[in-house]
């Protein structure tokens, strides 16, 4: 009977949740994450992975019809979730598809709220190429969007800076800075994932120096196969915070075991406790391994809140 008694106590141990680190769940409040419509066409409910009131990005990729993009962003707000659907400049074709997009995600979804980026292909389909001529419009403001994100780059963008430097990258968030004082919209800086807290955090002190108080909300990698990780990451031109997975790949203990964001987001929650000014405000997720890994962290972490009602 003892030894059965042991072994009972010793179950409830192991199937204990594990302590909450309190920074860390501070954090997380008010995280957000991203889906496709193909990714969220395998999601019977969101109510079962998603805190209500997360914001949830809906990336608009290439070729994807803008009547998948409208009835995504109408699904989630009738399960509860703000909806930010990707404005790509570069496959918008002209003023009347701008148009006509803004009208039918506020008519047909109730959305109010954009992520307005150039996007990533490289020969823009019309006359947009950058996400400022999108908000130069007035579109956004005429339709009463009540908050529009723009993109951030913590190790900058060869895209947009070939030579590796930050120049174009930096005097295109001056542009966005000086427009927060022009729109009714609340903005922000939603960013590329990293996978190390040091040259995320020179970067925010860097925009801070240089008078851009936009709140960022940090992009970060979710749970994922290390091999996924890499090749997304290559392929959205992460760059010094690739090492991270590279050194990781070389340690054969570690290769074929899952990567999760715990050390990043622990360093940055750290930092954020130690200087409560720090302007990295929210932590917005990229689900590479899937959106059920990645809320299924989140929550295991403290991210249970949504999106508080003065979140920013």
């Amino acid at each position: 009977m003892a030894l059965l008694n042991f072994k009972k106590r010793d179950t409830a141990v192991a199937s204990a949740p594990k302590p909450l680190n309190p920074q860390v769940e501070a954090f997380l409040e008010g995280y957000s994450i991203e889906v496709m419509p193909r990714t969220a066409e395998k999601v019977e409910s969101f109510r079962d992975l998603l805190p209500e009131g997360t914001r949830v990005y809906i990336a608009h990729i290439e070729g994807t019809p803008i009547e998948d993009m409208v009835a995504t962003a109408k699904r989630l707000t009738d399960e509860g979730y703000p909806a930010m659907p990707h404005f790509p400049a570069r496959i918008i074709k002209d003023r009347a598809t701008l148009k006509d997009w803004i009208d039918r995600y506020k008519g047909e979804a109730g959305v109010e709220q954009a992520l307005v980026i150039a996007g990533g292909v490289s020969k823009p389909h019309g006359e947009f190429h950058s996400s400022m001529q999108l908000l130069e419009t007035g579109l956004f403001d005429e339709a009463g969007f009540k908050r529009l994100h723009v993109a951030g780059h913590p190790e900058g963008n060869r895209d947009i800076d070939p030579d590796g430097g930050t120049a174009t990258v930096d005097e295109a968030l001056q542009w966005k800075q000086r427009f927060s004082q022009q729109t009714d919209a609340e903005m922000a800086i939603a960013t590329q994932f990293a996978f190390d807290a040091d040259p995320i955090i020179e970067w925010a002190d860097r925009l801070k120096a240089n008078g851009i108080t936009l709140p960022v909300h940090i992009g970060i990698a979710g749970p994922a196969k290390l091999q996924t990780l890499i090749k997304f990451a290559i392929a959205c031109g992460v760059g010094p915070s690739l090492k991270v997975l590279q050194k990781r790949a070389m340690d054969v203990s570690k290769l074929l075991l899952p990567y999760e964001p715990t050390e990043v987001v622990t360093a940055l929650a750290e930092h954020k406790a130690a200087n409560p000014d720090f302007n990295i405000e929210h932590v917005h997720f990229f689900p590479l391994g899937g959106i059920k890994t990645n809320a299924n962290w989140a929550i295991e972490n403290g991210g249970r809140a949504g999106v508080p009602a003065n979140a920013s």
